[in-house]
């Protein structure tokens, strides 16, 4: 475990637990601040806690030009903290305040998020990981561990075409909870052509009800070389569909029956439904 020291938000200090580091960002979360805003009977539904992310040139960069800031220059943006908050039963993370600072501690920017916007946490989410610790530190039911598992990605499915290209399907099993009868997920399907480049990647949320034989797309993302990432969610209609025997959706309904069945607790941590 690597601690470190820091004074920050009105002079109070916290020891940052080194989360991550890469070529562009190192993350940090501070344990001792994670605090329960609210809780439902006696489960949190609402945790605060602060963050931190130190950046390099290229870190700073690719984070003034995502916010829209031009006034900063990229080698002044030496760290920023955050005050965050999860709600672990949706599997949210949301800013609440966010400050960035150069290397003297002096302050370059802040903003005070009104109105709050939650975004779900998945695996193309920046956040990710610091909703994990944040969670696992009051929890302890193995966010972090699920996220870093070798077995996240679950096959539901894969075909191959006669011209050598391949479809698969995999379930990101770090999302999957149960709501009702509903496994909620989040899913990966890639298209490779037969000499292993990429062609496309369908990427989304869904609902299954297993005893009901249906499913819906709840949000849905698409990729291509030509077209980058475009959200689609306005093509679907929301609406649940008859899951037919024989189809992709039948096996992965399968795939997901058998994995619950093995795996009841992760689906159910954290629920509020009633036993």
């Amino acid at each position: 475990m690597m601690m470190f020291t820091v004074g920050y938000a009105a002079n109070d200090s916290a020891e940052w637990y080194w989360i991550s580091s890469d070529d562009k960002y190192s993350k940090f979360y501070a344990p001792d601040k994670v605090q329960v805003l609210r809780s439902f009977g006696n489960i949190a539904v609402q945790i605060s806690a602060w963050t931190k992310t130190t950046y390099s040139p290229a870190g700073a960069k690719e984070t003034l030009d995502n916010y829209g800031i031009s006034d900063i220059k990229p080698e002044q943006l030496a760290y920023s903290l955050a005050e965050v908050e999860v709600n672990p039963q949706n599997r949210m993370l949301a800013y609440i305040h966010e400050t960035f600072y150069d290397q003297n501690d002096q302050k370059l920017w802040e903003k005070q998020y009104s109105p709050v916007r939650p975004k779900e946490m998945n695996s193309q989410e920046f956040d990710e990981d610091f909703y994990c610790y944040i969670v696992d530190s009051y929890f302890k039911q193995g966010e972090n561990e699920r996220r870093t598992a070798g077995d996240r990605w679950l096959t539901l499915w894969q075909d191959v075409a006669g011209d050598g290209d391949v479809l698969y399907s995999m379930a990101d099993t770090s999302t999957m909870r149960l709501k009702g009868q509903n496994v909620i997920f989040w899913e990966w399907q890639e298209k490779k052509k037969s000499g292993g480049e990429v062609d496309s990647i369908i990427f989304q949320k869904k609902a299954v009800n297993i005893p009901m034989y249906t499913e819906k797309v709840v949000r849905v993302m698409t990729w291509n070389a030509k077209n980058g990432w475009k959200d689609i969610t306005n093509t679907t209609d929301g609406m649940y569909h008859a899951i037919e025997k024989g189809t992709n959706s039948e096996k992965a309904l399968n795939a997901l029956k058998i994995y619950g069945s093995t795996h009841e607790n992760w689906l159910k941590r954290y629920s509020l439904d009633e036993e």
